[in-house]
Parts: structure tokens; sequence; C-alpha cells
């Protein structure tokens, strides 16, 4: 197996943890945590903070739906006859609040955040477990991990819905919370992740899977850029330049075996090895064996296929870029199955990115390939538009060309203008990230979603966010149709 996994049972039973001091980490799921009975020993908090890490491993999210939504949105991706219509309304931004993948996504954070609060909520516990239990360095690592992924589920709501309910809290009585302003929800990332770069280790230091220094300080840097806050994201970003690396092989960044390399900064784990028995149930809740993604199915040419790489997709690639061949393929190219003669539907490519078909002839709904959430070429991609956001155009230039040279392309020259670096750092984060859920937020913060993908049913106004889903708004006594977003 490529993880030792941590066997976390409900609340009520003993917890088993293997394999502690092994390299690699596999986060479960545990439910139902209290703290008269957590907070112990190190395994109880240990168990408590991986719960939070689940939430990430639901359909809501990372193992069915995120990935589509975005990918869609964006129209990096153009749909098959056979793709389902609460998918299709991604392509089409025909979606409104009753749409269940909106609500599961909304849930499945604030679940999550959920998690996180009761373990930073309980510090004191935490902090009064003897020494000779858990040192004081796991201590600062764990309530350091538990502040990253509350201000990650944070950075996916704020993103999405703007005004969010702002809960640092454990929640007492069923009232709920009033939105809070969008500003107010990035203060709270801001803050966490500020405390989390002090008191997390760096990734050599830690197991694989969990939030390191330097996922906080990307993370930390990449709120910053969506604010314009240009030169704190520089100032977070720089305590990572050059800590990491890009991997010699784009493709390597998408093979399971190659996880966790030095371009890697922080990815959702996933194992097939290790089960998926609650993968049909596991809608919002992190509960039970959900340990795959069914993104090499979904998208896979030689599998159900809905989705397929869309043409303004494919005709941004310059001539030369590898990485044109190495994201996509064609007819003509050879995969564990032999000669691919033809696509289905006649399409001019399918993905290869994120798909086990390098040693697999059919995927299954069970992957093990991670999700990359921020590797070291989105780093470098940030930092240039931060830089050129400031003048400095000749910075910002040497770090598209960091990125470039990988793809064994020409350097960009000196002499650029400022629109013209960013008309390059567009291009550039479009290519380098294709199908990585980045390129629909890009759009928006650019002001440049309405020009792009207004012929596809975007409404300038209204599609930037989602609706607040119904069902929050009827069970949120805090929350009425009055404070619903524009449009919907």
């Amino acid at each position: 197996m490529k993880k030792t996994k941590i066997l976390l049972m409900t609340f009520i039973t003993l917890f088993v943890i293997n394999g502690c001091d092994e390299e690699d980490f596999e986060l479960s799921n545990p439910s139902g945590l209290s703290p008269e009975t957590f907070f112990r020993t190190e395994a109880q908090v240990q168990s408590s903070v991986n719960a939070i890490y689940a939430n990430l491993q639901t359909i809501g999210l990372y193992t069915r739906l995120y990935f589509f939504e975005m990918d869609n949105m964006s129209h990096e991706n153009a749909g098959n006859p056979q793709l389902e219509a609460d998918k299709r309304a991604f392509l089409e931004f025909s979606f409104d609040a009753s749409h269940p993948p909106i609500s599961w996504y909304w849930e499945s954070c604030y679940r999550g955040i959920n998690k996180a609060n009761f373990v930073i909520n309980n510090e004191e516990r935490i902090n009064a477990i003897p020494s000779s239990l858990l040192s004081d360095e796991k201590k600062d690592k764990f309530i350091g991990e538990a502040k990253y992924m509350r201000a990650f589920y944070y950075f996916l709501l704020v993103t999405r819905f703007g005004d969010v309910p702002l809960i640092t809290t454990i929640p007492e009585g069923a009232s709920g919370f009033p939105r809070s302003p969008e500003e107010e929800v990035w203060n709270q990332i801001t803050a966490d992740l500020n405390d989390a770069s002090q008191s997390l280790l760096p990734k050599e230091a830690t197991e694989n899977g969990r939030a390191t220094q330097g996922a906080a300080y990307a993370l930390l840097g990449k709120a910053h850029l969506y604010r314009e806050q240009y030169q704190e994201a520089l100032n977070a970003f720089d305590n990572i330049y050059g800590e990491y690396s890009l991997e010699d092989d784009y493709f390597a960044n998408f093979r399971e075996e190659d996880e966790f390399g030095p371009e890697s900064i922080f990815e959702v784990q996933f194992d097939d090895d290790l089960g998926n028995s609650a993968v049909w149930n596991s809608n919002v809740s992190g509960a039970d064996a959900n340990e795959v993604t069914f993104r090499g199915q979904e998208y896979g040419f030689n599998d159900w296929f809905n989705v397929y790489p869309s043409d303004m997709l494919l005709d941004e690639y310059e001539e030369g870029d590898i990485r044109y061949d190495e994201t996509f393929y064609f007819v003509g190219d050879t995969f564990a199955g032999g000669l691919i003669e033809s696509l289905p539907n006649d399409r001019r490519a399918a993905w290869r990115k994120y798909q086990n078909y390098y040693k697999d002839v059919n995927e299954d709904q069970a992957s093990g390939i991670n999700m990359k959430v921020i590797r070291y070429a989105d780093v470098l991609l940030m930092m240039a538009e931060a830089e050129n956001a400031l003048g400095n155009q000749a910075e910002a230039i040497g770090y598209i060309n960091e990125v470039r040279e990988r793809a064994e392309l020409d350097p960009l020259p000196t002499g650029l203008s400022q629109q013209e670096v960013f008309d390059a750092i567009v291009h550039e984060r479009y290519v380098e990230l294709a199908g990585e859920q980045t390129r629909f937020p890009d759009l928006v913060r650019w002001g440049l979603a309405g020009d792009v993908l207004s012929q596809f049913g975007f409404q300038e106004g209204k599609n930037e966010l989602w609706p607040i889903p119904n069902n929050e708004i009827a069970a949120n006594e805090s929350i009425s149709q009055e404070d619903q977003n524009p449009g919907y």
C-alpha cells in the first residue's frame, strides 16, 4: 500500500493507531467525538484532527462533484450526451438554490469546520495533556492543522458564496448563524493561516497528507492574492520560495506512484486499497470508509467519459508545449490497453491528467490518485501575478519562465508591459493548471468571467457566486430569502 492508515472507530470504541512512525499516513474519518471522551492521549487528539480532513473525501467535494463543478463552469470541460443533468447545470449556469450538489458542497465544508472548531475550542484540554503523553510540539501541530483546515474550508465557502456564516465556536441550539461580511471571513482565514504557519512543521518533518508549514504559507499567500493584497501575498510566498521545486516530469504530478513529490504542497489523499464502503452515502458527512475518487471513471475515455477537454482549452496551448501531450490523450497515442485508434463520439481529445490509463486498461469508481490542491508551479505563477501588480515586471517574468522552462518553451522576453505580463500569466495559469479547479475562480477575481463565459450562459452580477442553498435558508433562523445572493 502507498500509505499507512490510521484506523479510527466511533467515539464509543477504542482507537487503534497503526504505523504512526511510518513515512506515509492515511487520514480517515471518525465521528461522534466529544471532549469528555477525547483529548486525554495523543491517539485521541490525532483522531479528532483526522476527522477534519475526512470531509474533503465526500461526494460534495473531492470524491465526485468538486472537479465537475469547477472544470465545467470554467469550460475546460465540454459535456458528452450522457453527462448527468446535475453536472450539466454547471456547464450551462442553470443551477439554482435547490441544486443538491451546491447544498452538499456547503454542508461538507461546514461539517469540516465544525470538526475543526471542536479541536480548536478544546485547545486548553489538549494543552493539559502531560508532555509525557503528548509533546508540546505535537500539541501545537495538531492545533495548527485544525486552523489550517478551518481556513481551507472557509476559503472554499467564501470564494463560492461571498458572505457566509462565520462560526468559530461549537454551536449551541438550533437557531443558526447569520451571514457574516466577506471581509470578516477573509480576516478569519488569514488569522488562522498566520497562526498555523507558526505551529505547523515543515514538509520533511510531517506525515504525508497533513497540513504543513509550507501549505499554510501557500494558502495564506493565495488568500492575500485573492484580496489584491499583493505585498502581503509575496511576504507569505517568500517563506516557501526555493523550499519546493518543480517535478522534472510534469505528468509525475498526476501519477499515483509519485504523490507527495517535490512540487506537492497540499493534496487530498485517496487510496483504493483502503476501502470505499461508504462512498454512495458520503455526500457530506466524511464518515466511514470513503478513500477513493470518481475522477478517473467520470472523465475516462475508455469508461464513463462524461466530459472531454473543450476546444477552447485545447486551442490555448502553444506549439511545442509538452504539457499538451501530457495533459490529454489523442488518437494515435498509446495507453495500457494499446493504441488509441479512435475516441468515443469522435472527440478531439480526452483527459490524461489524473487518469489511471498509464497502467490500467479501464478505470473504476475507486481511483486512488490524490487530487493536488496547491503545487509549486501554482505558487510561482501567483508570485508572478503579485510582482506584476506591484509594477515589478522583470521579477514576474522570471517566475513565469521557471514554469515555461519545464514545458520546454522559449522564455518570455524582457521589456514586456504590465498588461502583456498579465496576459502571459492568464495564459500560463490556464495551460499549466488545466483541470485543477483554478480557472473559474481566476476568471472571476480577474473580472474576465463575463467576457469568456457569457457565451455559455454566465450572467455577470449573478454567477460569480452560487446561491445560498434553500435547505440552509429553511433550517437557519438567522438567514432568510432576503439574504440570498443577487439573481437567485
